[in-house]
Parts: C-alpha cells; structure tokens; sequence
C-alpha cells in the first residue's frame, strides 16, 4: 500500500513538471507590411494583361490584406525591336493596362505613379538585346494599417 501511494505521488508530481518555456522575445516576427515588389510580362508587341497577371495581382492583393498601401509604382518596359517612339507608347500602354487591372483587383485607393521607360536599357552594352524586357515592374509600397 505505501509503495502504491509513493508511487501515486511520483506520478501527480511528475505531471505537475514544467516544460522550458522557449525564448520567444529573441525571436521577431516577420514584418508583415514590407512593400511587394512583381513583374508583369507581356506577350509581343502587347499591352494586354494576361491571366496569370491577373492571377499575381490577386495574389498581391491578398499579401496586402491588413496593410496600409502609401503607394504604388508601375514602370512599362519594352524590348529592343521596334522604333523608340513605337516602343515608348508600347511601354505607357503596358503601364496604363497593369494600373487598370490594379484597380480591378482592390488597389484603387492607391496612388499609382506610372512611367515608362519604352526600349531604354534593352540593349546591353556588347548591342545583344537583353532578355524579359516586355514587362511592367510593379512596387506596392505597404506600411502597418494603423501608421
């Protein structure tokens, strides 16, 4: 009887133990609101937004969910073929048709900044047409909804 009790004893006091609690206030949580930054590609010679787009912009939409939006930039580039006016306009095209889709997408609130910047930079300095350059480069800047 005694051994049963002793025993009893050990396993209250057993299950009373304390686990280490862990170092939780060395570890930071990620910020949540850190700006997104996104490519938008183009097929040739086109301004129009395509489903995957559509697709990426939903999905920044959904990080941006709780944030505050300061503001978003929209930079349309395009590739070396072509005049350089023909590709300025095809680059301010590209840049208009990511800020509508944008807006479609929730961002409407948002100062959008457009600029494009047509062929410039889409030759490298050996004259070999840089790769990927029919796109919009999209920077949500984010900031904590309460600042």
């Amino acid at each position: 009887m005694r051994r049963a009790l002793v025993l009893g004893l050990m396993a209250a006091l057993a299950g009373c133990a304390t686990q280490p609690k862990p170092h939780t206030a060395l570890i930071a949580a990620p910020a949540t609101c850190i700006d997104i930054h996104f490519p938008i590609y183009f097929e040739e010679k086109s301004a129009s937004v395509t489903p995957q787009a559509e697709q990426i912009i939903a999905d920044a939409q959904r990080r941006a969910v709780g944030c505050a939006v300061t503001r978003i930039d929209v930079l349309g580039l395009a590739d070396a073929p072509g005049g350089p006016a023909a590709n300025l306009e095809l680059s301010q095209r590209r840049a208009a048709a990511v800020s509508d889709a944008l807006g479609r997408h929730g961002f409407n609130q948002a100062l959008v900044q457009q600029a494009a910047a047509g062929d410039v930079g889409a030759l490298a300095a050996s004259g070999a047409a840089r790769p990927l350059r029919r796109r919009a480069n999209v920077t949500i800047h984010l900031t904590s909804a309460g600042h």
